[in-house]
């Protein structure tokens, strides 16, 4: 093999070189800074791109898609002097590639510096209860520090999430006991409340119950009277549309004295002074009717003292 050979084969290898480092292409959502000569030329987008080879350089190769970069732990203390580790992850993107390259060394580090200082300054001004409770307003002025000071770096924070906030065990135990106290007051206060309105609901309903029962024994006392004021009624006007005379009376009271005895318990009767009256009528009856037979009964005998027995009235 000669010297010519040589030399072209030479000739090829840096020809093919050359069209390597003259085609560059640049994948989708990707950006590639050209230097030449160490300066920055242009940035290069996705797609084919030409470069001047051995004179062109790509600095830097920078995807543009979000980001998504989770902080270690960071121990902060609360304003209440309490230290809590806080876990952040940060979502970001690159909107501008030479800012990104030119006006930061490593933009990730940066973040990362400047989300522990801002969390540590927001932090520090809240106590650990309003820090565990205020995650919503922590992200918020979070990414707006952060928002704000990457943007000349060509860098734009879209969120900012916190993953954990563990504060010292110490403080997780008090706070699981006082956790345990307050389900256990408001069990018994619960409970308390079920006996108080169980207890209320019973006596409201004895009460409506003797409510009831009273008002169904005074209607039914007050029908009972209204029957029997209607039946002496009936039996009145019945009477009185007789026209009986003192002697039917008589006689129908008469017939009602062995029901008044009837009974083993009887023991005493009660004889009204009424049934004087009532022998008479039926003395005068009998009398006017011997006197229509012919006959008349015989008076007492002369010189007889006539004696009333005595009666028991009530």
């Amino acid at each position: 093999m000669g010297p010519v050979v040589i030399v072209l084969i030479i000739l090829v290898v840096l020809v093919f070189i050359a069209l390597i480092k003259t085609i560059q292409v640049i994948p989708q959502a990707s950006a590639a800074i050209v230097e030449r000569f160490g300066r920055y030329t242009r940035t290069l987008n996705a797609g084919l791109n030409i470069v001047v080879p051995f004179i062109d350089s790509i600095r830097n190769r920078i995807d543009l898609r979000e980001q998504v970069v989770p902080f270690p732990p960071q121990p902060v203390i609360t304003q209440d002097n309490l230290v809590v580790n806080i876990d952040t992850v940060i979502y970001y993107q690159v909107t501008d590639a030479r800012a990104a390259t030119y006006e930061v060394a490593s933009y990730i580090q940066a973040i990362e510096q400047l989300t522990v200082t801002t969390l540590r300054n927001i932090i520090g001004g809240m106590d650990l209860e309003r820090t565990l409770t205020s995650r919503e307003e922590i992200n918020a002025a979070l990414r707006g520090v952060l928002d704000e000071a990457t943007g000349k770096w060509g860098i734009r924070v879209n969120r900012v999430e916190l993953k954990a906030i563990e504060p010292p065990t110490s403080i997780q135990d008090s706070m699981e006991k006082q956790m345990r106290a307050d389900r256990d007051k408001r069990a018994a206060i619960l409970t308390a409340e079920g006996i108080r309105q169980s207890q209320i609901l019973t006596a409201e309903g004895e009460k409506q119950s003797a409510i009831l029962r009273a008002e169904g024994e005074a209607r039914a006392a007050a029908l009972r009277a209204e029957g029997e004021a209607q039946a002496v009624r009936t039996v009145f006007e019945a009477i009185h549309a007789g026209d009986p005379d003192q002697k039917l009376l008589s006689y129908q009271y008469l017939q009602m004295l062995p029901k008044i005895a009837e009974g083993d318990a009887n023991k005493l009767w009660i004889v009204p002074s009424e049934i004087g009256d009532a022998l008479k009528g039926l003395s005068g009856a009998f009398g006017n009717f011997g006197g229509i037979g012919g006959g008349q009964q015989p008076g007492p005998p002369a010189g007889a003292e006539r004696r009333e027995k005595p009666s028991i009235t009530d």
